[in-house]
């Protein structure tokens, strides 16, 4: 291996000594054939360059002898003393090893010139596996003595002598592997070929150089001279070299960024799992928590319940209960009254009776009056002289017949002493009665509490819903609040935002039609829509709508701790006239409200009942509820200079109804938002007065069968209790007959008795010209009283 290895180092230094030049054949070639051999000949170095760079790369240095190294290719023919010819195809790019050119035999010297032009150094050509060398050519010991022949490979010897042989007797030993030219950007494929291809070997393109001028004249008549570019790179090993570690070390950093990426995304994925598992802890938590919300909340729903009944088995003994009685061949429920009411009607009869005894006693005291003339007669004689005893005569002289005494005369003092007394005891009698009245009445307010509680507990005993269920899966029904037509009102708790609400149930009767049915879902869906776009503080708000059953559905409103603003009355009879100035002006505020968007609102249906006190007294805020009865003044049935027609004429509360409501004739009335006016008139008035002003005490037939609204042309004002005349000016603008003459809503926001007072100014204390306030000083002092 020593011996070869010298040998090939030697022949290395002579390649470079005497190599292979293009300015060796400039005298020789014309410049055409000059540019082709310069394009062949760069072309395979770089090929075999980057095809021994790769070598380099992916397999290992192995010794090898001259002739393995230098047979690269398959060999077609075996001839010791003939040259070896190698068919091998290469591109003419870089980017390629193969070609589509014939490529001839080498000779060794040759070959190890072009060994050491074109490979990198210390790296060695090592074939492929599978293919095996068919020759193992000798090595051969010839100096070179710097003769430069037309080939540029130095001459003499058995170099001329294979030289002298025309390049044409090469092809035609080779008539199958005679070069094509393809077209196109792909390869001829290797499997068309009879042996596997290989890049080409630096002895093969030595053995090209071989002829020289004859070669390439011979190939230039062969085929036609084709138009070739420069594409030759200018990279050197060391720039492939920095270009390599360059791409190993991005390759590094990439796969470290993805190393880098894999594990952040571990670590999220790890949060994420962790985040989930967080999230099913907290529902889990969170549905313990509403499990035990709901426990306590139904525990304390029925200990309410069961204080409730006994409270109401209490009051049925003091305050009276319904016993069912027969009368005929009927039962009926009659009120009897509880111990409370009988002890109150004894002390009332026993007042009664000593009024009575006190006046029999005062005519008897008149009786017994003194006379002035008599009274001081009697007074002087019974001191002058006493008075002696006459004989009594019996027989038919006049003197015998006995008359009855006079009755005994009072002095003056006695008189006076005995009538002060009887005066006393019946101002006593007449301030124990007024207790007693006050005491009844009391009574009555409780005794209409117990029952509305007595049918409150029936009607929810009755009801489906008496067992706390959970509506829609949020609402916890509680309590019972009151029960309509067709429709419940429970006290529920909203599971989901943790919030007290009102569920109103609507129950369709299973034995209606379906054009009934139909009507009624229309008619509650009409009230949703109205009522779901409201948005105002003193408007409840409207939360949700679902469904329960085929012939029920639930509307969940907003809830109110406090009492409607009716209940309130029923207990206090009257208002003081601050507190109910501070009702009306809300209830104007929301009907501004309902008058300023698009499309304006009637609420058509505004009464004490419809006004709910949040705080439960009048001194806090107040709500609108109940839109059942709306009506949308859209431009399709609204004419601001008509109004427009009343569809639903008979329905609403008579009482709290304009005039124009109750007109019969071939046409419906026409209504505007002056119908609210109306109303805000009578419930201001029924605050001030505790009475309605038209059809107090009177049924809604009874109003309607004697016309009491139409006849309701003039309101009339009591003397009890005091009223600023501003409120009285406020009431009769709302209260007008006519409903041209009627102020609207718009009007009425702006009165002079809703605007708040101007303060004097400062420079002026004794200005009488200064605004002064809306509501005189004796309201206040009418409100304290």
């Amino acid at each position: 291996m020593s011996d070869r290895q010298n040998e090939r180092g030697r022949r290395n230094s002579r390649c470079k000594g005497a190599g292979v030049k293009m300015e060796h054949f400039q005298a020789a070639l014309d410049p055409r054939k000059q540019e082709l051999l310069e394009a062949r000949f760069l072309g395979a170095k770089v090929s075999a360059g980057a095809v021994l760079v790769e070598s380099q790369r992916v397999t290992e240095f192995k010794p090898m002898s001259a002739g393995s190294q230098i047979q690269m290719a398959p060999q077609t023919t075996v001839n010791t003393g003939q040259p070896v010819h190698n068919n091998q195809d290469s591109n003419m790019s870089t980017g390629s090893s193969h070609s589509d050119k014939e490529v001839d035999a080498l000779t060794p010297e040759k070959s190890a010139a072009m060994r050491g032009s074109a490979t990198v150094p210390g790296s060695a050509l090592v074939p492929p596996s599978g293919a095996t060398p068919t020759i193992a050519m000798p090595e051969r010991k010839r100096k070179r003595k710097g003769e430069e022949g037309v080939g540029g490979g130095g001459g003499g010897g058995k170099q001329r002598n294979n030289s002298d042989k025309n390049i044409r007797e090469y092809f035609s030993k080779h008539p199958s592997s005679s070069p094509v030219r393809h077209t196109g950007a792909k390869s001829p494929s290797p499997q068309s070929a009879n042996y596997p291809m290989y890049p080409p070997s630096p002895s093969s393109i030595s053995s090209i150089l071989a002829p020289g001028a004859d070669y390439l004249r011979s190939a230039s008549q062969q085929r036609p001279h084709p138009s070739v570019k420069q594409i030759q790179t200018e990279m050197t090993c060391q720039r492939i070299q920095e270009l390599e570690t360059q791409a190993s070390s991005d390759l590094e950093l990439r796969n470290n960024k993805i190393d880098e990426l894999t594990r952040t995304n571990e670590e999220l994925q790890l949060q994420v799992q962790a985040q989930n598992k967080a999230i099913d802890q907290h529902k889990s938590h969170i549905n313990k928590c509403i499990e035990v919300v709901k426990k306590l909340l139904n525990e304390k729903s029925t200990i309410e319940k069961k204080e409730a009944r006994q409270r109401c088995m209490q009051n049925r003994l003091r305050l009276g209960q319904f016993v069912t009685q027969r009368v005929g061949a009927t039962f009926q429920e009659n009120w009897t009254d509880g111990y409370a009411f009988q002890e109150l009607t004894r002390r009332q009869e026993e007042i009664t009776a000593e009024k009575e005894e006190i006046d029999r006693q005062k005519k008897l005291l008149m009786k017994k009056r003194p006379s002035n003339s008599e009274g001081r007669g009697k007074r002087t004689s019974s001191v002058a002289a006493p008075t002696t005893p006459q004989p009594l005569h019996n027989g038919t002289d006049p003197p015998t017949f006995l008359k009855p005494d006079p009755l005994p005369s009072l002095t003056w003092q006695e008189y006076y002493e005995a009538d002060e007394i009887l005066k006393l005891r019946q101002s006593a009698l007449k301030k124990e009665d007024a207790d007693l009245q006050l005491e009844m009445e009391k009574l009555e307010r409780e005794r209409n509490l117990h029952i509305r509680e007595l049918k409150r507990i029936h009607n929810e005993d009755q009801s489906r819903f008496s067992q706390h269920p959970v509506l829609s899966d949020r609402y916890l029904l509680l309590m019972l609040l009151g029960k309509g037509g067709f429709s419940e009102v429970h006290k529920a708790f909203d599971l989901r935002e943790q919030r007290y609400t009102a569920c109103k149930v609507h129950q369709l009767n299973k034995d209606w039609k379906e054009d009934k049915k139909a009507n009624y879902i229309k008619h509650a869906l009409r009230e949703y829509n109205i009522h779901k776009a409201l948005d105002h503080p003193r408007i409840v708000k409207l939360y949700d709508v679902f469904e329960i059953d085929g012939n029920s559905f639930c509307t969940v409103l907003e809830y109110c701790n406090g009492h409607d603003l009716d209940f309130y009355l029923k207990q206090h009879k009257t208002i003081p006239e601050r507190e109910a100035r501070s009702i009306v002006m809300q209830v104007v505020s929301a009907l501004k409200y309902l008058n300023e968007i698009k499309p304006p609102v009637i609420h058509y249906d505004l009464k004490p009942g419809n006004i709910l006190l949040t705080e439960g007294n009048v001194c806090g805020e107040i709500k609108i509820t109940d839109f059942g009865l709306s009506k949308v003044m859209d431009e399709e049935n609204y004419n601001p200079d008509h109004g427009m027609d009343l569809t639903s004429q008979g329905a609403g509360t008579y009482w709290y109804l304009p005039p124009e409501c109750f007109v019969v004739g071939k046409n419906p009335p026409k209504i505007s938002s002056k119908v609210d006016v109306w109303s805000v008139g009578v419930i201001f008035y029924q605050c001030l007065y505790g009475k309605k002003p038209f059809g107090h005490n009177q049924s809604q037939a009874t109003i309607l069968e004697e016309n009491t609204i139409l006849k309701a042309t003039e309101v009339q004002f009591a003397n009890k209790p005091t009223v600023s005349n501003e409120a009285k000016s406020f009431i009769r603008a709302c209260l007008a007959y006519r409903k041209e003459e009627r102020i609207d809503v718009f009007g009425l926001a702006r009165h002079e008795y809703l605007q708040p007072p101007m303060p004097k100014p400062r420079g002026a204390p004794g200005n009488t010209h200064a605004h002064q306030p809306a509501f005189p000083p004796s309201m206040y002092a009418s409100s304290s009283s």
